[in-house]
């Protein structure tokens, strides 16, 4: 049941962001989505490790931290550069958002499909 905590966290970090109507400068825009789509890589895998019975807070917000800083560290590094970092950051944090949500979505089949059979 652990697995509604990071859920739970996103959904009231949205709301507090909704509420204060924060506006961001056109140069943060980037950074700002790169760390939202890590944080959401992080609430995912949360989900999933809570659905898996592996959840361990200590480790959910120190993954949601450390991975949203980095994606952000990347994309600035790879401006100074003049290297495109960002998309690579966004393929790959993507390509796990969508992996985490699909093995979420494979479990809660399964639990559907097991209860189907034994009713």
């Amino acid at each position: 049941m652990m697995f509604w905590v990071p859920l739970f966290g996103m959904l009231v970090g949205f709301a507090i962001i909704y509420m204060a109507n924060v506006t961001v400068p056109p140069g943060f825009a980037s950074y700002l989505s790169l760390a939202t789509l890590a944080g959401l890589d992080a609430v995912l895998g949360g989900v999933r490790a809570g659905l898996e019975e592996k959840f361990k807070a200590d480790i959910f917000v120190s993954g949601f931290i450390a991975n949203t800083l980095l994606a952000v560290l990347l994309a600035y590094i790879g401006e100074q550069i003049g290297v495109e970092l960002f998309l690579a950051a966004v393929v790959l944090i993507g390509g796990r958002v969508f992996l985490n949500l699909s093995l979420i979505r494979r479990y809660w089949l399964t639990k559907l499909a097991l209860r189907k059979k034994e009713s």
